[in-house]
């Protein structure tokens, strides 16, 4: 399904969700299982990989820049690295179709490489801001031009040796930011340290681990050097808990709703979802905990729920920042004003999607106010009418799930990126009792 074709979703009124589940791969998981296998020495062995367009995004940059990768069949990914130093120049710019994650990592990778790259992307990715690491990355010694307004694409000047380690403190939480500069600090001279304002999901300092490099971590400061070396091992990948937050909103909001989702990724820097729908009221149980090649599992059943309006504590925005848009849903159905603060972030995804919600949710009869860093919702009727995803997948899913208490038909356009990191969503969705059909 190409994102180019206007997809459209349309959600009848009503139902409830009930069964059991598991969602597709952790995509943060996908990504950086790619990259460090590329980069180990030996074969590694991938299970429960993202098959999205994202995840395959760096999965065939990679392949671009001559690492032999088998599949992805059924979830499984073979990996032959190539070492550290081991990448090849590419023949032509790597296209990163909507992926902020591929080209903010690759970025502080290939300014290390012995060879000049251009990273591209579609015209979301494209619009969206690379300075955050372009510039700390210019304090290392590397050397990547921008367009005029900081945008891709990139044009990266390999600086194999040239790169020096250095401290950041950096302004906004980001895992992003956080990880392109952990990679970079791989190929750097001394010790390259990243201090973060709020904890980020911690997925690159893990699996470097697991892949034997030595990366350590003090507070909120994670320190890495080019003294070391990845080797190959053996990764499963957890359920995606950003895909998993849709049903665990859609089963809190909707009457006699109890879903069970297996196997999902509770890493404590990823579950900001659970502890806000919890303070919400939410019946949300975590059941069968257990730790997957380092990373915590389990599985979550989820029941229905009346959910009530609250502040959002601060501390626990970077650790929900992708499941917002559908924590706009949940706080559309709460009793009482829900308050979000400190979420600038939003504004900068694959859509701003404090306006993009916000105008949603108006079409919908929901009083829904954005501001500078958020929004204030206040509780209401759902109803119906038509809303825009401005090509963005998870306000997409998010008006999706909306249906459940809406009054009347929902018609959502633009949904084609979906695929990028959620392609079995209608099927799911419909499977456990969403009325949605694609057009």
């Amino acid at each position: 399904m190409s994102s180019s074709i206007n997809v459209i979703f349309q959600v009848q009124p009503g139902g409830s969700l009930n069964g059991e589940i598991r969602v597709p791969g952790d995509k943060s998981m996908s990504h950086r299982s790619i990259m460090l296998g590329s980069l180990a020495e030996g074969v590694t062995h991938v299970t429960g990989f993202l098959n999205a367009e994202d995840a395959i995004s760096t999965l065939e940059a990679f392949r671009a820049m001559g690492v032999k990768i088998e599949g992805p069949v059924n979830g499984e990914v073979t990996i032959h690295g190539v070492g550290k130093h081991g990448l090849k120049a590419p023949d032509k710019p790597l296209y990163l179709g909507n992926s902020g994650t591929s080209m903010r990592l690759l970025s502080g990778l290939l300014a290390g490489q012995a060879f000049d790259t251009v990273l591209t992307g579609d015209k979301s990715l494209e619009s969206r801001p690379m300075k955050r690491v372009t510039v700390p990355l210019a304090e290392m010694g590397a050397e990547i031009e921008t367009q005029p307004n900081g945008t891709a694409p990139l044009h990266i000047k390999g600086k194999a040796g040239k790169l020096k380690g250095m401290h950041y403190d950096m302004p906004i939480a980001s895992a992003q930011v956080k990880s392109c500069l952990l990679l970079a600090g791989m190929y750097a001279e001394g010790e390259t340290s990243v201090t973060e304002p709020a904890p980020t999901r911690d997925h690159t300092e893990r699996m470097l681990a697991g892949f034997g490099y030595p990366v350590t971590r003090d507070g909120a400061t994670a320190k890495i050097s080019s003294e070391g070396k990845l080797t190959a091992t053996n990764i499963d990948v957890p359920s995606d808990i950003s895909s998993a937050a849709f049903f665990l909103v859609g089963a809190s909001i909707a009457p006699n709703s109890d879903v069970t989702l297996k196997h999902v990724g509770i890493n404590p820097t990823r579950t900001g979802v659970i502890d806000i729908l919890r303070l919400m009221g939410a019946n949300i149980e975590v059941l069968n905990e257990r730790e997957v090649g380092g990373e915590p599992v389990a599985d979550l059943r989820v029941r229905s729920a009346q959910l009530k309006g609250i502040n959002i504590p601060e501390h626990l925005v970077p650790l929900a920042i992708d499941e917002f848009p559908v924590l706009f849903v949940a706080a559309s159905c709460a009793e009482g004003q829900t308050v979000l603060t400190g979420a600038e972030e939003l504004r900068v995804k694959e859509s701003d999607r404090i306006q993009v919600m916000a105008d949603g949710l108006q079409i919908l009869g929901i009083d829904a106010q954005p501001t500078k860093d958020g929004m204030v919702i206040n509780g209401g009727q759902l109803g119906s009418g038509e809303v825009d995803s401005h090509g963005d997948h998870r306000i997409a899913m998010s008006f999706s799930i909306a249906g459940l208490r809406a009054s009347g038909p929902i018609t959502i356009n633009d949904c084609a990126n979906v695929n990028t990191s959620f392609k079995e969503f209608p099927a799911l969705a419909t499977q456990l009792g969403l009325k949605l059909a694609t057009l």
